[in-house]
């Protein structure tokens, strides 16, 4: 079995779409998102500076853009398409347009109008998120709930991250116990926390209009690493995981338990590779990252090694 991943809010960086623009019909592609999402893609994928495309109203359908753009490159170079999908966080609406749940047009308006409820409900609290590496996971999340914090992602064992109120993970910072690294990740919000509430009810209104298809290929949702059958459940889960924990650790233990034999992360890729070689050990990884790595990625995914 071989799975497609898209990845999420903070594997952009500046120009990284420049090089996907080169290949024939992508630019009709963009300017069509672009029109869906309220978000010029070109601009923002191409010029923009890191700064800029921070901003949760722009980075998340730059990722969401370039996920399906990528995966969609995949599937022609390969001339199949993958037998399982899953995508960590906003990514997870990339993973649903590719496997049919919903149109990528549909995704895109989906995906600008998300990025801007939850850009407006971290503009209501002084919050973050901050990565915390290693130590005992029960010792950790006590400490979270000590200090008023929620685990928003559990990645792999031995990282989680943290989400809160600004206050509370500078305390995190400074009362870390040996061995447990903590990293302020880049973000303007604690995502995957009840601080989003305001951010469900906008997103499930805009869902509700929507007539979606149950799944073509294989879908694992965030919530709980469960394979998802059903379209208006596929959907329901994109509303609610944006003030709920991204369960990846769990998505990658469904991902043993089916028998992945590769593992392909699209564009912005790189992260969820790296989670892939530590929770998926000895299986072979691709990070689609330019148009350069689709040949290597076509070779994984029609059986050939990485």
């Amino acid at each position: 079995m071989i799975v497609v991943a898209c990845p999420g809010q903070g594997s952009q960086t500046p120009g990284f779409l420049a090089p996907w623009l080169e290949l024939d019909g992508v630019a009709e592609q963009l300017a069509a998102y672009s029109e869906a999402a309220e978000v010029d893609l070109v601009l923002h994928g191409t010029r923009s500076d890191a700064d800029t495309i921070r901003d949760t109203r722009i980075a998340q359908p730059l990722i969401v853009a370039a996920s399906m753009i990528a995966g969609g490159q995949l599937v022609l170079r390969a001339g199949r398409h993958p037998d399982g999908l899953a995508g960590h966080s906003v990514g997870e609406l990339a993973a649903l347009a590719a496997a049919g749940v919903i149109p990528g047009l549909d995704a895109m308006r989906l995906v600008g109008i998300r990025g801007r409820a939850m850009a407006d409900a971290a503009a209501h609290a002084a919050t973050g998120m901050s990565a915390v590496l290693g130590g005992d996971a029960d010792a950790v999340l006590a400490l979270l709930d000590e200090l008023g914090l929620a685990p928003a992602n559990y990645n792999v064992a031995g990282q989680v991250v943290a989400a809160g109120a600004l206050e509370g993970l500078a305390k995190l910072a400074e009362s870390a116990p040996r061995g447990v690294r903590v990293m302020p990740l880049q973000v303007a919000g604690a995502f995957h926390t009840s601080y989003m509430a305001a951010a469900v009810d906008t997103l499930r209104a805009a869902v509700d209009d929507l007539t979606p298809h149950d799944p073509t290929l294989t879908l694992w949702s965030n919530r709980d690493g469960a394979v998802v059958t059903d379209g208006r459940d596929a959907l329901d889960r994109i509303v609610t995981q944006v003030s709920s924990p991204v369960r990846w650790d769990r998505c990658m233990d469904s991902m043993k338990d089916a028998g992945i034999t590769g593992f392909i992360e699209v564009a912005p890729a790189g992260a969820l590779v790296g989670l892939a070689k530590r929770g998926l050990k000895g299986v072979p990884t691709v990070a689609v990252k330019t148009p350069d790595d689709l040949d290597a990625a076509a070779a994984l995914l029609n059986g050939e090694a990485a």
